[in-house]
């Protein structure tokens, strides 16, 4: 466990030596705050409207709410082009021989690397929620459904950083690892399209949609199917990176 936390820290660390860390972090509040703005608007705007309607959407449906979901949209563009470099790079640069001879065990590795993109990702999320939680201090918020949203977006960012570790794993180049990332993500997102035509309903996609359990989780119903999809997803493809690693330490 010492040695998953150490690479795990080393590996956060590493993220912010670079601007990329920064840049993103930079442009993703930008963006998020023009969008949360807007939404607060658009609420003003309502307001005079929704106050004589019973059980009206109050602020955590019109602002939190649609701020979640466009953080997973912008996030699943964002997570390709910070997790390609994880393993890919290391093997580019011929410091994952070095890695793999050292004393460390492949879950270790693979383990570290991935706590240590999550913490990124989980300061994110934090960073986003001071957002809503600037409104309490003019207005009521929902939260318990505040907090689904924020349990449902790091649910989501989980998974999407174990896909990408993966074809980080398996990728020959960074720009590969993050098109095959995207690709990926992109698929498990649309599949709740399909799974919406009446005429080609599929249980299969249904259950794949990443999209659908996301949604399900942010409107508050929290399911034990729909964590457990996240939790068989992230460690469906964690376990597929270790044994990658383990292949890639017996060809050493």
């Amino acid at each position: 466990m010492s040695m998953i936390g150490t690479i795990a820290v080393r590996e956060f660390k590493s993220l912010f030596l670079s601007p990329l860390a920064w840049t993103l972090l930079a442009i993703l509040q930008f963006i998020l705050g023009f969008l949360f703005l807007t939404q607060v608007e658009t609420f003003n705007t309502l307001q005079s409207k929704l106050a004589g309607i019973e059980g009206a959407p109050g602020l955590t449906d019109i602002i939190v709410t649609p701020l979640f979901g466009n953080a997973a949209i912008i996030l699943l563009l964002v997570t390709p082009m910070l997790t390609m470099r994880l393993i890919c790079e290391e093997r580019r640069n011929k410091t994952l021989a070095l890695l793999l001879s050292a004393p460390i065990g492949n879950i270790d590795i693979i383990l570290g690397k991935y706590l240590g993109l999550l913490g990124l990702m989980l300061l994110m999320i934090a960073l986003i929620t001071l957002m809503p939680f600037s409104l309490l201090a003019g207005g009521e918020l929902d939260i318990g459904k505040v907090f689904a949203n924020m349990l449902a977006l790091a649910l989501l960012v989980s998974a999407f950083t174990s896909a990408g570790l993966y074809m980080s794993c398996i990728a020959g180049h960074p720009v590969i690892a993050a098109m095959a990332t995207f690709g990926l993500l992109l698929l498990l997102w649309v599949l709740d399209w399909s799974a919406n035509m009446e005429d080609q309903r599929s249980q299969l996609f249904e259950y794949l949609s990443m999209l659908r359990h996301f949604q399900a989780i942010q409107s508050g119903l929290i399911s034990s199917v729909d964590i457990g999809y996240f939790l068989l997803f992230i460690a469906g493809f964690l376990i597929l990176s270790i044994r990658r690693l383990d292949n890639d330490r017996l060809q050493k």
